[in-house]
């Protein structure tokens, strides 16, 4: 599988035959929808309005898909501004070439029963830690971390100068300072194979694209 980041959230998983684009809104910040034909785009914002008609299917709520031999599992999950009973955003669990991924999108770190059910084993999380009231900060991530215990961990939506955020994030240097993981590798593309992956809990950089 191959990763790769263009900042904020959007981040695409990819294969020979699928690419995957989670949460591209980009044209919100400032920058160019990736969006190409024949893309899965998703969303872990419920109801969201779908960037382009004729992508292969656009994913935005809980439910169970398959696209391509690509598992993906929305799951409800209450955002990191809804109150205990609501549930207004939605996590993704991709399972693709044995590799199990979880995107969490902007939620609320504590997790219940059913939830952590559906999550089951992770080695690869995608989590946000740029904080100040937009998305999880490094503390609500590392909450995240310690209860699911992922094998690696890719961090997103932090300061980016080529972005216009609502609300200033915090830089990935001060996040890592709360996170204390030394990052593993700075990379543009990351290329990941199941054998590859240790059991020990390391984080890679992806580098925006």
């Amino acid at each position: 599988m191959d990763f790769q980041f263009f900042g904020a959230n959007c981040i695409t998983i990819s294969n020979k035959s699928t690419r995957l684009v989670i949460d591209d809104n980009l044209t919100e910040l400032g920058k160019k929808t990736i969006i190409k034909d024949d893309d899965v785009v998703i969303s872990t914002t419920n109801n969201s309005t779908s960037p382009l008609a004729k992508a292969r299917i656009f994913i935005d709520s809980p439910g169970e898909f398959e696209v391509s031999n690509i598992s993906i599992v929305g799951i409800p999950a209450r955002s990191h501004l809804d109150g205990p009973d609501v549930y207004a955003a939605t996590m993704y669990k991709i399972m693709a070439n044995d590799i199990s991924i979880l995107v969490t999108g902007h939620i609320y770190p504590k997790f219940n029963e059913s939830q952590l059910e559906s999550i089951g084993m992770i080695d690869v999380l995608i989590i946000p830690v740029g904080g100040n009231g937009y998305t999880l900060d490094a503390e609500g991530a590392l909450t995240v971390i310690k209860e699911i215990e992922p094998k690696l961990i890719i961090p997103t939506h932090y300061q980016d100068k080529d972005l216009r955020y609502p609300v200033p994030q915090t830089s990935l240097q001060d996040a890592l300072k709360v996170l204390a993981i030394e990052p593993k590798e700075k990379t543009v593309k990351l290329k990941l194979k199941a054998s590859e992956i240790s059991d020990i809990t390391s984080l890679i950089v992806l580098e925006t694209n």
